[in-house]
This record gives C-alpha cells, sequence and structure tokens, in this order.
C-alpha cells in the first residue's frame, strides 16, 4: 500500500510539472537597458515585472539591468528572456540575433502621450543666415552623440536628404554627450546649430533650463497629433522585445498583460509611461540604418 501511494504521489507531481510552462520553473528575465545606471532602471522597471509577475499567475519576471556594451551579448546568449532598449539598438538585435517586438511603450512627456518620436534640429533665432538644412553647409554643429538615434541619426539622414553631408560639408561636428548641453550650447553661441530628440526643447523651456524665443526651427514638420515641434519623421519608441528562443505562447500572454496596464496604475507611473501598445513596425528605423549605414548596418557588423 505504501509503494502505491508513492508510486501515486509521484505520477501526480509528474502530471503536475507536465501541465506547468517550461518557463515557470525559474523567474522571467527582462533586461533593461540601464542608460541612467542600474539602480534608476531598477526604480523605474521592478514594478513592471510586479505587475507582469501578477498577471501572469503562474510565472515570476526580475529585472536585469544592461549597459549599453552588455545588450549584445545578452540577447545573444539568451542570458534574458525579453529586453527592452531603443528601437535604433532593437534593430541590430533583430538582424543579428533575430529578436521580435512584442509591444511599443507609449510614453510620457510633458503629461502628453505618445508612442513615436522624431529629432529636433534647431539654430539661434539671431542666425539671419540659417534657414534651412541647405544652409547648414559651413557652419558648426552639435549633436547628442553618434549612436544617439533621436539625438543625431534621425537629423543626420535629413541633413543628407537636403545634399548636406556633416562629415564633410560641416564646418565641425561635435557631440555634446547630453541633450541639454546642446541646447545651451545653441543658445550661447557656441554652435551654429544643433540637433536633440523632440520634447527636450519643451522640457527644459518648462523648467527655466532655456526659452523657446531663443530658437529657430529648421525643416519644421507637424505631424498629424504629435503635440511636439519636429524636424524630421517619427519612429517608433522603445520596444520591450523576446530574444528568438522565448516562447511565443509566454510572448502573446505577456503582451496581452501590458495592454492592460493603465496609467494610474503603479507600474506605469514608476515607469513614467502611459501605458503599452502594440508594437508598431520598426521597418523605417532599419531603412534609416541602411541608408546611413550605422547600427546593424555599420561596417564590420
Amino acid at each position: 500500500m505504501k509503494k502505491c501511494r508513492l508510486l501515486f504521489g509521484a505520477l501526480a507531481m509528474g502530471m503536475l510539472l507536465t501541465a506547468m510552462p517550461l518557463w515557470a520553473a525559474a523567474p522571467v528575465k527582462i533586461g533593461v537597458l540601464a542608460n541612467n545606471g542600474p539602480t534608476k532602471a531598477l526604480a523605474d522597471w521592478k514594478a513592471t515585472a510586479d505587475f507582469l509577475t501578477e498577471a501572469l499567475a503562474d510565472t515570476s519576471f526580475e529585472i536585469v539591468p544592461l549597459e549599453f556594451a552588455a545588450v549584445n551579448e545578452a540577447v545573444a546568449s539568451g542570458t534574458v528572456d525579453f529586453f527592452l532598449i531603443n528601437s535604433s539598438m532593437f534593430i541590430e538585435t533583430k538582424v543579428r540575433f533575430g529578436s521580435v517586438p512584442v509591444a511599443t511603450m507609449v510614453n510620457s512627456r510633458q503629461g502628453k502621450a505618445t508612442n513615436a518620436f522624431g529629432g529636433l534640429i534647431v539654430t539661434s533665432v539671431d542666425r539671419s543666415d540659417i534657414h534651412s538644412l541647405a544652409d547648414l553647409k559651413g557652419k558648426t554643429f552639435m549633436a547628442v552623440d553618434e549612436a544617439s538615434f533621436g539625438g543625431w541619426q534621425m537629423a543626420y539622414k535629413e541633413i543628407l536628404d537636403a545634399g548636406v553631408d556633416p562629415y564633410q560639408d560641416f564646418a565641425k561636428l561635435e557631440f555634446g554627450g547630453k541633450h541639454e548641453n546642446v541646447l545651451l550650447a545653441v543658445q550661447n553661441g557656441a554652435v551654429d546649430a544643433g540637433t536633440v530628440r523632440t520634447d527636450t526643447l519643451e522640457r527644459l523651456v518648462s523648467t527655466g533650463t532655456v526659452f523657446l524665443d531663443d530658437f529657430k526651427v529648421l525643416n519644421q514638420l507637424q505631424p498629424a497629433d504629435f503635440p511636439f515641434l519636429t524636424s524630421t519623421p517619427l519612429y517608433p519608441e522603445w520596444p520591450l522585445a523576446r530574444v528568438a528562443a522565448t516562447p511565443v505562447e509566454l510572448a502573446d500572454r505577456v503582451q496581452a498583460a501590458l495592454l492592460q496596464l493603465t496609467a494610474d496604475h503603479p507600474a506605469a507611473m514608476a515607469a513614467k509611461v502611459v501605458g503599452w501598445s502594440a508594437p508598431l513596425d520598426y521597418a523605417p528605423v532599419e531603412a534609416l540604418q541602411q541608408t546611413l549605414k550605422v547600427g546593424a548596418y555599420a561596417p564590420g557588423n
């Protein structure tokens, strides 16, 4: 009788384990680009992991902060199951490692919701010699970083399309490291023009750091329903993506949960997002990289 009970118990346990999803045995890891350091990444996104753990009752989630240099290795090795990185970096993981977008972040910027962003190109309002992108030839210019999508690459493509090669035709091209540094350099005349991601100007105006009337927007566009000044077409916001080996069933459940997240939920407020949308089309980001030969299409990749 005892042997029968043991056998029955073993069979029952085996059936239970078989019924459990394969990913339930260990925490599902979400890599997050720690562009402001690992402590900030955990503070911003731990509540989202907790939200998913509650929404998917048979699964636990944890946040893994990733430095820029660690992203590709984590995706390639499967150290993480999902990851949240900027749109440009995502394309490199898609091309090289087969990653797939699961959802697109709906950001909260200056109290406004948007799941897309662009680049803003400005000069001083006093510059009577600069009215168009073509006028930037022979001028000094500052961007954020050579690898910055909204703070350089978007503007780079528009300037190139206007017939100006920044690397050949600018008197000087420099990178300020931070969006704020670019606008301050333009405002005080240290450079003739510069570029930042959309919403940066409005944010710094709201804090009194710079003044809107000091700037002239070049190549101004006005996409429908977009609340910020922009000089470039809009591109999709950061995606939450899955590595190639992550089960589609799990990704679908994560997406379904994220689409239910509301702006007043603690997870959304901690991450400063309004919520999530179904993944947008990231093909325009890839096309930009192909044109500029950067990111996934840089020489040597």
